[in-house]
């Protein structure tokens, strides 16, 4: 190897020491270790500053648009109430989400899959108390490994298929040929998530745990005319086991009903007294068909996509101190509503209109999004504070947003649009519907995430132009050579970790005439080595860079570099096992 080579080799074993080892972020480091390498001359700045004009790149960060989109319009609680449903357990958890997307990933792309399914996890989680730790990687991983299934389930294989078929005409991989290999692949990736990601996966403790010793607030909400959950029952509107959040009573017909039952059927204009944590609250009022009973929300000015809440802590200069909220006229003083009150951390029951304000109150609003602008300095409130994703949904816009969705899927899958190219047309379109603001959509991006990938692109392209790739190939396969197993194993260990530094596809075509030319020189069959190298460079579990949706997971999840080593790394090697056992027996040599 070269000084090019060498050097590129120690600046991969740093990057990944400290990925390990360090606290600092994964991009700061990954754009510390590009940067090493151009100050070095193995690369030069245009290969360094190739992965922001990667499309892969700006892909993830459109379709960040599209799955807040989805967030925003409701149709992410939809799809976690009424598709997901609601598992006693995280491995009855697991189970559920990992076997439809690997179905669905086996014949549809499984990056847009991913993205709808994100938000759809993190809400579900939320809703039933359950660590968004432990389900996040599980849904990358199914839907990596589903994409197995069929040559339409990943691009890496739609590449290599094109390649094979045209360096050997009369051989064909069938649609579903490949399941021979994939399916197994995809019992093997549930069986070790069942049964180890509790031992390897972090354990966030799930959402009851960040609520406790929060303040705590009493909301009335109203169950709507017309709405989806009169009819229900309480365990059926998902009422019962809200994380946060107690139903204390039901007032119907000014009768008070307390100590309500699962049982109890909901009715139009029922009032339901809920106490709990604010995040809880805002879970709350993102339940399609209920709405605030303060009145007072309804004289507010601004449409309801223009609101938010917002938390603040009344002052001993409030001019409203010692009033009550009525006489005080709150509302048309601030242009904002009260929809609850914490006193001490204790919540406060009873009329709102008749409470007197007092000092230190903490007061949940709901009012304007510029509310925060224009009071943070008054001298009328301690603090204000935007209450985080409190902005309403958009139920009416829930259709439009599932709609763009699956057409942006069959776009991609069915009419052979390229995946960047459809998901500008979804995003751009959730705008324009109205599913969500221009204002959101720029905020949905994480910038993180993008330089991530960008720079671990830059990364890749020096592995490639140092020689070091070709290099690590040649000494491997001067080992192995004359032994078709272990040949086999060096072509899946090898892309592999090409694919956990560089893309999948381009470690998959790096490696494809090394493949051939080592099938012919051991003069056998190169359908194994083929297939085996789709699987290796379909299956990369062991790093967030490996594969895009490790990536768009890696955040969500709330997840460290190191994690993903634990978890996939002993996978990965499994998944090895497995190919270079059963590939020779499917397609023999």
């Amino acid at each position: 190897m070269g000084f090019e080579a060498w050097t590129t080799l120690v600046v991969v074993v740093v990057t990944f020491a400290f990925l390990v080892l360090s606290t600092l972020p994964a991009d700061v480091i990954l754009i510390m270790s590009v940067a090493a390498l151009v100050g070095f001359d193995v690369i030069g700045i245009e290969s360094a500053l190739t992965g922001l004009s990667n499309e892969g790149m700006v892909t993830v960060g459109v379709l960040y648009i599209v799955a807040r989109g989805l967030s925003q319009s409701g149709a992410v609680n939809w799809m976690s109430q009424s598709v997901l449903g609601r598992p006693k357990s995280v491995k009855r958890a697991q189970l559920r989400l990992m076997l439809p997307v690997a179905a669905v990933s086996s014949v549809l792309n499984n990056t847009p899959v991913v993205a709808m399914m994100v938000p759809a996890v993190g809400d579900w989680a939320r809703r039933n108390n359950l660590a968004v730790s432990q389900l996040m990687m599980p849904l990358s991983f199914a839907a990596i490994v589903g994409g197995l299934c069929t040559l339409v389930g990943t691009s890496t294989n739609l590449v290599l298929n094109d390649m094979f078929n045209s360096y050997q005409g009369d051989i064909r991989l069938s649609l579903f040929e490949i399941a021979w290999i994939g399916v197994p692949c995809v019992i093997l990736v549930v069986v070790y998530i069942l049964l180890f990601s509790k031992r390897f996966l972090p354990d966030s403790g799930g959402v009851t745990a960040k609520l406790e010793g929060g303040r705590e607030y009493v909301v009335e909400m109203v169950v709507e005319r017309f709405s989806p959950l009169a009819g229900l029952n309480i365990e059926q509107a998902g009422l019962r086991h809200l994380p946060g959040l107690f139903l204390i009573e039901i007032v119907r017909n000014n009768r008070v009903m307390p100590a309500v039952a699962s049982s109890e059927i909901l009715y139009a204009d029922d009032r339901l007294v809920f106490a709990g944590d604010v995040e809880a609250v805002v879970d709350l009022k993102k339940i399609h068909g209920l709405r605030s009973a303060e009145e007072q929300v309804f004289k507010l000015d601004n449409a309801d996509n223009e609101r938010c809440l917002v938390e603040v802590v009344i002052s001993q200069n409030n001019p409203l101190v010692g009033k009550t909220i009525r006489d005080g006229r709150f509302r048309a003083t601030y242009q904002a509503a009260i929809i609850a009150i914490s006193r001490e951390g204790e919540k406060v029951k009873g009329r709102l209109g008749d409470v007197e304000l007092r000092a230190g109150d903490n007061i949940l609003l709901e009012t304007a999004n510029d509310f925060v602008d224009q009071y943070a300095y008054s001298k009328d409130f301690l603090l204000v504070s935007k209450v985080a994703n409190s902005e309403p949904l958009r139920h009416g816009k829930r259709w439009w947003a599932i709609s763009i969705m699956v057409a942006m899927i069959v776009a991609v899958s069915g009419f052979g649009v390229s995946m960047l190219g459809a998901a500008v047309i979804a995003a751009t379109a959730m705008v324009v519907t109205g599913c969500l603001s221009v204002f959101d959509a720029r905020n949905s991006i994480d910038f993180q995430v993008l330089l991530v990938i960008a720079a671990s692109i830059g990364l890749g392209a020096g592995v490639h132009e140092s020689g070091l790739a070709a290099a690590v190939a040649a000494s491997l396969f001067n080992v192995v050579s004359g032994s078709t197993y272990l040949s086999l194993a060096a072509i899946f260990l090898l892309t592999a970790g090409f694919s956990a530094l560089i893309s999948n596809v381009a470690a998959a075509v790096l490696l494809f005439p090394v493949s051939i030319a080592l099938s012919e020189s051991l003069g056998v069959n190169m359908t194994p080595f083929v297939i085996t190298l789709m699987v290796a460079a379909s299956t990369c579990f062991a790093t967030p860079i490996g594969y895009q949706t490790n990536l768009m997971v890696y955040g969500p999840g709330g997840y460290k570099f190191v994690d993903f080593m634990r978890m996939g790394g002993p996978l990965t090697l499994l998944v090895g096992i497995l190919t270079v056992c059963l590939v020779p027996l499917i397609w023999p040599f």
